[in-house]
């Protein structure tokens, strides 16, 4: 399969950027612009949002990351689509996205920037994740309408791509047993995969007993055993393990030569991650729950883990991913994004990884066979999404993110509202990270 079978071509996206500069004001639109507005007069484009949609999708009425996806209208016809799901809090991301709307519509989808240095710093509170999604989604959109209205993909715009091949990625490892791994490194053969994310069993106290240890080290050493020497692995903590329980296990498994561990302790502890990494050869990876590039800059700076996984639907969008990638660059350290939720991030993500020079590997929470989820997606998108050709997902070859949808495509799944995350304990019925 080729990657120009996934997509359609630019016809006409020329066009569409020329229209849009020799066509003052196709329709009228009565929209105050927002405030601030006023200094941009006589650059940028005519261009105005017209109206700005949230939309809740739950694949099933119970799932605990329901998709949050935002719509950017406009009165020239364009339309952008982003993405701010955050698994647990599906409906204030909502809520944050419409309290953005007086800063948003009436703007000229050009002015990217601006709008995001809106949306954060004129809130006073600086972002944390739902104010963080809820940016990520309406950024992602202003991408898609800039690259659509100047007929470019937007890692074109952002200078790639690095590699003509693709984005590299990775599947999780739905094996458990030794024969199960094995055959999924055959099946890696065949698909050209060359890299695969696992975790480790169970849950953890401050200090752990030596049984809970060794069935850590255990689980990555049959990981190893069965995808072979020639596989990359990267192992999740998942932040459920202290730094003297983290360290003990990275210690042991130094010799399997993985590729990252990621969240070894929580990520808000920058001291905890630096002990960590001083006591081990293993690249430390974080980042998933990080809010802009600001809420990376100690990690960068002290020199505390080699790879960075900020998520494009939690760091504040493509804005925010690109700058998190360049902060890393000029210090030496890779990224490596996180993408655990809908198709449109994903999409989203691959524009930015194609221009990253620091970039090594994408993740996709799926595993070598597709699931419901990728099915629904292929429904809505007409082409299947964020699946690997032979080890790399494909570039698309259409202005801005390089799809089209419909708003109707999601009413067959109704938004069923928030659900929380896992909640787990531990045996005396404390807290227990997950």
């Amino acid at each position: 399969m080729r990657r120009r079978d996934f997509f359609g071509g630019m016809a006409g996206a020329a066009a569409t950027g020329r229209a849009m500069a020799s066509n003052p004001c196709a329709c009228a639109f009565a929209a105050q612009a927002p405030l601030g507005a006023d200094a941009f007069t006589g650059v940028g484009s005519n261009v105005r949002i017209t109206e700005m949609k949230a939309f809740g999708v739950s694949l099933t009425p119970d799932s605990d990351r329901p998709y949050v996806f935002v719509k950017l209208e406009t009165n020239e016809g364009l339309v952008g689509w982003g993405e701010g799901t955050l698994e647990g809090k599906a409906a204030a991301v909502i809520a944050c996205v419409n309290d953005f709307r007086e800063l948003i519509v009436g703007a000229d989808p050009m002015q990217v920037e601006h709008h995001w240095q809106s949306m954060y710093v004129h809130s006073f509170y600086r972002a944390g994740p739902v104010m963080g999604s809820a940016i990520s989604g309406i950024d992602q959109a202003l991408w898609d309408l800039r690259g659509k209205m100047l007929g470019l993909p937007v890692y074109q715009l952002l200078g790639g791509p690095m590699d003509a091949r693709g984005v590299r990625g990775y599947y999780h490892s739905r094996a458990n047993t030794l024969e199960e791994l094995k055959a999924l490194r055959a099946s890696a053969d065949k698909l050209g995969i060359t890299a695969f994310k696992s975790g480790i069993p169970g849950y953890y106290e401050w200090i752990e007993t030596n049984e809970k240890i060794s069935r850590a080290v255990k689980r990555i050493q049959t990981l190893r055993e069965g995808l072979g020497p020639d596989i990359d692995i990267g192992v999740d903590f998942h932040a459920k393990t202290s730094p003297s329980v983290a360290s003990t296990i990275i210690k042991e498994v130094e010799a399997l030569n993985l590729l990252f561990v990621e969240e070894p302790c929580p990520p808000e502890n920058v001291k905890a991650m630096a002990r960590i990494t001083r006591r081990s050869t293993t690249p430390i990876a974080t980042g998933e729950r990080l809010v802009a590039a600001y809420g990376c800059q100690q990690l960068v700076e002290m020199g505390v883990v080699d790879i960075i996984q900020t998520d494009i639907n939690h760091v504040g969008g493509i804005t925010a991913l690109w700058k998190t990638s360049a902060l890393a660059e000029a210090s030496g350290i890779s990224m490596a994004p996180h993408a655990c939720e809908g198709p449109i991030g994903g999409i989203a993500t691959l524009h930015v990884d194609a221009a990253m020079p620091n970039f090594i590997v994408q993740e996709i929470c799926s595993g070598v066979v597709p699931e419901m989820k990728e099915k629904v997606w292929e429904e809505w998108l007409g082409f299947p999404a964020m699946r690997m050709v032979d080890g790399r997902f494909p570039l698309p070859d259409k202005p801005g993110l390089g799809f089209d949808l419909s708003e109707d495509a999601f009413r067959k799944y109704p938004f069923g509202g928030t659900r929380p995350m896992a909640r787990v304990f531990h045996e005396d019925g404390s807290v227990a990270a997950w």
